[in-house]
């Protein structure tokens, strides 16, 4: 094997080259140059930690930067996603909840305070302008050809009703329900009123006419499942299209 000079392999490394570049440049084995570098007393950088050293050093390019994704191709990594938490195991998931918690106790009550700020933010954000999920189906079948209105609040003279999505065309009201409409996530007396709520506004727009269709959405919205959730959604509208349905099927449930 050639000499290599422990003094140049550390200030490369220092440099942010990785054992793997260097080991290329002296026409050896990246074992090799990790070995010379312990030796030395040095901590090896984690694979994070490497790939940032590499791109700030600009021995390394970002695989992603610059790569526009197909739709095809996002799908597919947002379905590998779904179907890996979909198969996480209880205590894998108890286990992450309970990491979560031990992070949170760690940061300072600023840290604390600044991040509840913002989700308090993000929740009236929500209230008003919508949800991220209501946003994406509203899009989806606007690209579909669909026509919507969103927060319609004078749908019914002298009630107070906000409706989430309305097509004027089909007579079609589609509310997109959060966890907070059948989870006690704001405690049992919230959700009680929420049920309430929900039950009478379905009972005046049916009463009204409206075909009512209430997306649970219980579990969280990645691409692929908000991409199914819309093809259903159409399904639906084209049945609808094709025949108005009796005042019997005029309530349509959809879970997410």
């Amino acid at each position: 094997m050639s000499t290599i000079s422990i003094e140049e392999v550390m200030l490369k490394y220092d440099q942010g080259q990785s054992p793997y570049q260097i080991a290329k440049e002296y026409e050896t084995y990246p074992n090799r140059i990790r070995r010379m570098l312990q030796k030395e007393g040095c901590v090896l950088r984690g694979k994070s930690e490497a790939q940032k050293a590499a791109l700030e050093s600009g021995t390394s390019t970002h695989p992603t930067e610059g790569k526009v994704r197909s739709q095809e191709e996002k799908l597919n990594i947002s379905a590998g996603l779904g179907t890996y938490w979909d198969n996480v195991s209880d205590e894998e998931r108890q286990k992450r909840s309970d990491t979560s918690k031990q992070n949170w106790d760690k940061l300072s009550d600023q840290e604390r305070a600044r991040i509840t700020a913002l989700g308090v933010e993000g929740i009236r954000r929500a209230a008003k302008e919508g949800s991220k999920l209501e946003k994406e189906v509203k899009a989806g079948l606007e690209e579909a050809g669909y026509s919507l209105e969103a927060h319609n609040k004078n749908l019914i003279p002298m009630e107070k009703l906000e409706i989430d999505l309305y097509i004027r065309q089909l007579n079609v009201i589609i509310e997109i329900d959060g966890p907070s409409h059948f989870l006690p996530i704001w405690g049992e007396d919230h959700l009680q009123k929420q049920e309430k709520y929900d039950l009478k506004k379905n009972g005046t727009l049916l009463s009204k006419g409206f075909v009512v269709i209430r997306v649970r959405a219980i579990k969280d919205s990645s691409l692929s499942r908000t991409h199914k959730l819309v093809k259903n959604l159409v399904d639906i509208l084209e049945s609808v299209e094709e025949s108005f349905p009796e005042e019997s099927k005029r309530f349509i449930e959809v879970e997410l």
